[in-house]
């Protein structure tokens, strides 16, 4: 037994209230440990837990405890909790991400690989603009080779630890050769830049521990028990840095579930978790069976969903819960009927049901299809809350300020620089700037190295040393002396101050608010940015700049997220995971949206889009439905869909159409989600609309017959004029144009609940 191994004390009460396998995690100390946790299985309270057991227990140093997860919401709630846990002993814990932990190893070792402690962090915008430049100099046309594809090939290959001339040597196709020509030119200019993009972050402290085994040995030495959260959704260089950091003392606990994995598309690799025993063979595995989060109805529509699935490790979840209420699968004739069942259902549930607003999220596949749900929100006077929109660190004027404070706190950072030198307006033109740029190239000069030395010539009275209009000249030199002037306030001012005097002494102010583009609201975005930067008061010049800046281009989307009791959440099936809601609604339950058509050729795709599913149907607590519609319009086409393979995955005494358990065609209609002439399971009924459905499933004789110019009344889109009639040999769609916004509609006679009036 090591001294690691022996308790100090007993009677914490740390053990109280878990189950025999929770209990058996958090006891577990030394040693490799696999924790296969399921969903809802309190996974984050055994890894606080076993991190509080480790210091009031064993009394380890939290010093030497390092834990990892995937975002910063995640990485705040555990440091909330182990604040609650181990008080004021948990200041001196590592809680954070991947990315975050990598930043400061950098800032403090990363001047071993040519790396200056003021690097910048580049954004995906940040990203663009110096792929852009690299196609320009490569001269690739960014019409036959989109810039997204490239970048996208460039971070896989930085996830694979490939710098330009390791993927250079392994390009075995045209796209490639032309991505290694982009990446040679992107990787010079984050070296010309001091900066890395977040794939760096990952990579170069991998090289770093590589390529350095005395910094290596160093983390070694302060961690001692390494933990990391969702370790199914490592990628190669996170799996190689986790095993880095464990290596001399091999206390390493990783916790995941192998079926709740669905970032492969950004190099999350599965086989990770699958092998773990396999690299640890001395590694201890415990399963968290127990669900506290789902009712019984629910749990087992997703055991039966994702036991289809080959790549797992097999686990029995089960629940105390109640059986609670059936599934509710709904079908509707397009994305816009769709919308607005899911929206008037969500109202029904606050207004009879008890739930709130906040209760209530709305999940799919693609970004796409939050429009429709927008919309009938919208229509509806529904509050809701969009996840993923335009975040407040994406807005222009926010942009702007730390495109400021970036270059404040490192000079060299041309993209930053290019971002703000007209902000606001100082009569600088492009050719100017491609001139300065072109004598900077020349002097091996970054551009605002070289704007100083157009100051310093026009302070000694000397002509200016580039070709360049003495008005370009005048506002370069000025430009240069008012960053002079900040960066050397940055050395000894707080953060908050220095963010007042970039606002006024660059004209910021002046230019937000005499702006005739919603000043007052521009405003208020920059003040929401000054009260974050107040947080990091307390670290001393120019620390809590770095670390202010490190936090915001780090945050993502779902970071900031806090329920709302007014508000409904729309939010995608990726962002949800994490998340639970007692109300979730799936929409797009269709073959090539849900599976996603990318996946059909390919065995592992359509299994990674299987545990998607999956991770959304187990956010629910304690209803969930899942909808589809017969023809969907997505970027401005229009098609007919079949319904999802993963709603024939749920046994029919599971779910329900809304007026109890589904034995066959509840309304007489033949319509199925299989492939047309299947019979694999019971039709499910036509989807129900919120109020009485007046023409579904009756014959054709008792529709109503309709011509252009008739009013008519729609159950959930209201009143509205048909402008056109359409009659095939089965059916007759009709285009309405109707009221109070909702704009038109196409719609089947057979399916659509209409009425003729006036």
């Amino acid at each position: 037994m090591s001294c690691y191994n022996r308790p100090m004390s007993t009677g914490s009460g740390l053990l109280e209230g878990l189950n025999p396998a929770q209990k058996e995690a958090v006891e577990t100390v030394d040693g490799p440990l696999l924790i296969v946790a399921g969903p809802g299985s309190g996974k984050t309270r055994v890894i606080t837990h076993r991190i509080a057991y480790l210091v009031r227990e064993y009394e380890i140093s939290p010093f030497n405890i390092l834990a990892m997860t995937f975002t910063n919401k995640a990485a705040r709630e555990m440091r909330e909790r182990l604040d609650r846990l181990v008080g004021s002993r948990s200041d001196a814990l590592t809680v954070g991400t991947f990315h975050s932990f990598c930043a400061k190893v950098l800032r403090i070792d990363g001047h071993n690989l040519g790396l200056d402690s003021n690097y910048s962090i580049y954004d995906a915008d940040d990203q663009a603009k110096i792929i852009k430049d690299s196609m320009e100099l490569a001269e690739i046309d960014p019409k036959r080779n989109p810039p997204r594809a490239i970048l996208s090939m460039i971070s896989n290959a930085k996830n694979k630890m490939w710098d330009s001339r390791a993927f250079t040597k392994n390009a075995d196709n045209y796209f490639k050769e032309i991505c290694a020509q982009v990446y040679h030119h992107y990787e010079e200019a984050l070296t010309r830049n001091n900066a890395v993009d977040f794939d760096d972050l990952l990579m170069k402290t991998v090289q770093l521990f590589r390529e350095f085994p005395s910094v290596k040995t160093k983390y070694n030495d302060r961690y001692k028990y390494i933990m990391v959260d969702e370790f199914q959704d490592t990628n190669i260089s996170q799996y190689q840095l986790a095993r880095f950091l464990a290596e001399s003392h091999q206390n390493i606990c990783v916790v995941g579930d192998p079926d709740q994995s669905i970032y492969s598309w950004r190099s999350a690799d599965i086989r990770n978790i699958l092998s773990f025993q396999g690299d640890y063979p001395q590694a201890k595995t415990i399963a968290l069976d127990q669900n506290y989060r789902s009712t019984a109805n629910i749990l087992d529509a997703a055991k039966n969903l994702i036991s289809i699935n080959g790549q797992r490790i097999q686990k029995d979840l089960f629940t105390d819960n109640s059986k609670g209420d059936l599934v509710e699968i709904r079908e509707a004739y397009d994305e816009g009927e769709e919308a607005s069942f899911v929206i008037s259902e969500a109202e029904r549930l606050v207004r009879e049901n008890g739930y709130k607003h906040g209760d209530c999220a709305v999940m799919y596949r693609i970004n796409a299809q939050s429009r429709a749900l927008e919309e009938a929100c919208l229509h509806q006077g529904t509050r809701y809350r969009l996840v993923g929109g335009i975040r407040f660190y994406k807005r222009r004027e926010v942009k702007d300020l730390m495109a400021y404070l970036h270059l404040v706190y490192n000079p060299n950072d041309d993209v930053n620089l290019g971002r703000v030198i007209n902000v606001p307006p100082r009569g600088i033109g492009a050719k100017s700037m491609q001139q300065l740029g072109g004598w900077a190239r020349s002097k091996n000069l970054g551009l605002f190295a070289a704007m100083q030395e157009v100051a310093a010539a026009r302070l000694a009275g000397e002509d200016c040393p580039i070709a360049i209009t003495k008005k370009a000249a005048t506002s370069f030199a000025d430009f240069a002396v008012t960053m002079e002037k900040l960066i050397e306030l940055s050395k000894r001012e707080k953060v908050v101050d220095l963010v007042d005097r970039v606002v006024e002494d660059t004209g910021f102010r002046n230019f937000i608010q005499n702006n005739d583009d919603s000043p007052q609201e521009r405003w208020e975005n920059i003040m929401e940015l000054r009260a974050t930067a107040q947080e990091f008061n307390a670290e001393a010049p120019p620390d809590g700049l770095a670390t202010l800046l490190e936090r915001l281009s780090l945050v993502a989307d779902v970071d900031n997220y806090e329920n709302a009791d007014d508000s409904i959440t729309l939010i995608t099936l990726h962002q949800a995971k994490g998340l639970e809601f007692p109300v979730v609604f799936m929409v797009g339950m269709e073959e090539g949206l849900l599976p996603h058509s990318r996946s059909l050729d390919d065995e592992d795709q359509l299994e990674e889009e299987r545990r998607l599913c999956y991770v959304g149907m187990t956010r629910a607590e304690k209803r969930l439905y899942l909808t589809r519609a017969f023809r969907r319009s997505i970027f401005g086409a229009t098609r007919a869909g079949e319904g999802s393979r993963f709603l024939r995955d749920i046994p029919a005494e599971l779910i329900t159409s809304g007026s109890g358990p589904t034995n066959g065609s509840a309304s007489g209609t033949n319509r199925s989600f299989g492939k047309p002439g299947e019979s694999k399971r019971p039709s499910w009924n036509a989807w129900q609309a919120p109020t009485p459905v007046i023409n579904r499933g009756k014959p054709e004789s008792a529709r109503p017959t309709l011509s252009v110019g008739d009013s008519v009344r729609h159950n959930a889109f209201g009143e509205g004029v048909v402008t056109r009639v359409d009659v095939t040999a089965s059916d007759t769609e009709v285009t309405i144009e109707f009221e109070g916004g909702v704009g038109q509609k196409r719609l089947l006679l057979s399916f659509a609940p209409l009425e003729k009036i006036g």
